[in-house]
């Protein structure tokens, strides 16, 4: 298939479906940008009779969990507008013409990830399409000091915030799946399932004879049952580093240490995200804000825990009597927050930071 453009495509389609008086076209497959970014969601319309009165157009966003739960996000009448919850002061009509539906959403979060979709109403006649919007960023599998199948799914999803994090979903679960990741104990997903992802299957993990995949436990009870948690997240707005320091310390004088160095302690989910997306190197093992010592291996060497790239994890140990280095992060003064243009090229290239598959 030849590539279109956005407007190439809109038209190809209009002229191919004349069957109501209001007509949708949406993106196909995903919008695809990282968390503090801006990008815009596409969504033309087309009416007949062309010369319909804009006033009575009425455009509608609502985004669409995975369990048909629906959450108000932006409506337009005319030029009435309304935006709604934590979408308030961060979305806002693309306006680049007649027909056009798009939205943009400024500063995007970890919880903005998921299915949009886009109705236009024209007094008794509507039509609507569906946009995907995915984040680039990192799985990870926690679970606390306390232990392991330890979290009710509301502990887990406080646990995975705490962390700079959001439950992950089975989508990106997957993804992270195909891209090699392997755990053995099971955790808890943004709806409710609790799910593992096995890589290299053996007897310990639900026996050597079956093939790999994502293993479901399908939906639990989500306040009696408790498993780990797999966490989602993407783009830092800032920077974690190891602090160089002349001696080791322990959790309390770690703390101390960030905080003279104008930083915290990083969280969990920042030193996953700066493994995998600003590739973070370091193979010296560090306190974080949760009392785990970890280190992050982009490229595994002897005498760095093994032949595989990630973020190694030593546990909790005491924290008055141990002594160890410290990750920090410093949060960035300010960001670029230019909106993303989805393209319409089916490719799984990276375009301008953004990606349509």
């Amino acid at each position: 298939l030849v590539p279109l453009l956005a407007e190439e495509y809109y038209q190809d389609q209009l002229m191919e479906d004349e069957s109501g008086a209001v007509i949708v076209q949406t993106a196909p497959g995903k919008v695809i940008t990282h968390r503090g970014g801006s990008i815009t969601l596409p969504c033309r319309y087309h009416h007949e009779p062309e010369n319909t009165d804009p006033d009575r157009i009425r455009i509608k966003w609502t985004k669409v969990s995975d369990t048909l739960q629906f959450e108000d996000v932006f409506v337009a009448l005319g030029r009435k507008e309304r935006v709604f919850g934590s979408y308030r002061g961060r979305v806002s009509l693309e306006l680049a013409g007649p027909g056009d539906a798009s939205i943009i959403i400024h500063n995007v979060t970890l919880e903005d990830y998921g299915r949009y979709e886009c109705e236009v109403t024209s007094d008794m006649e509507d039509d609507t399409g569906f946009v995907n919007l995915d984040l680039e960023g990192v799985v990870f599998p926690y679970y606390p000091s306390t232990g392991r199948y330890r979290l009710n799914y509301h502990e887990a999803e406080e646990t995975c915030r705490q962390q700079d994090a959001i439950l992950a979903s089975h989508g990106q679960l997957h993804k992270a799946w195909l891209d090699g990741l392997d755990w053995c104990n099971a955790g808890w997903l943004d709806d409710g399932s609790v799910q593992y992802p096995i890589a290299h299957p053996r007897d310990q993990c639900g026996r050597k004879d079956t093939p790999a995949g994502v293993r479901n436990y399908g939906y639990r009870h989500k306040e009696d049952e408790r498993y780990d948690a797999f966490c989602f997240t993407s783009n830092l707005n800032g920077r974690v580093y190891f602090l160089k320091r002349f001696k080791k310390v322990n959790y309390l004088e770690a703390l101390k240490a960030c905080q003279r160095d104008g930083a915290a302690m990083a969280k969990v989910g920042q030193v996953y995200a700066a493994w995998k997306i600003q590739l973070l190197d370091r193979c010296e093992a560090g306190w974080l804000e949760d009392g785990s010592i970890r280190y992050p291996i982009v490229n595994p060497r002897a005498r760095c825990g093994g032949p595989d790239p990630g973020v190694r994890n030593l546990g909790f140990p005491d924290k008055k009597f141990r002594l160890y280095g410290v990750y920090c992060f410093r949060k960035n003064e300010s960001g670029d927050t230019r909106p993303m243009k989805a393209s319409f090229k089916m490719s799984s290239k990276a375009t301008n930071g953004t990606r349509v598959i």
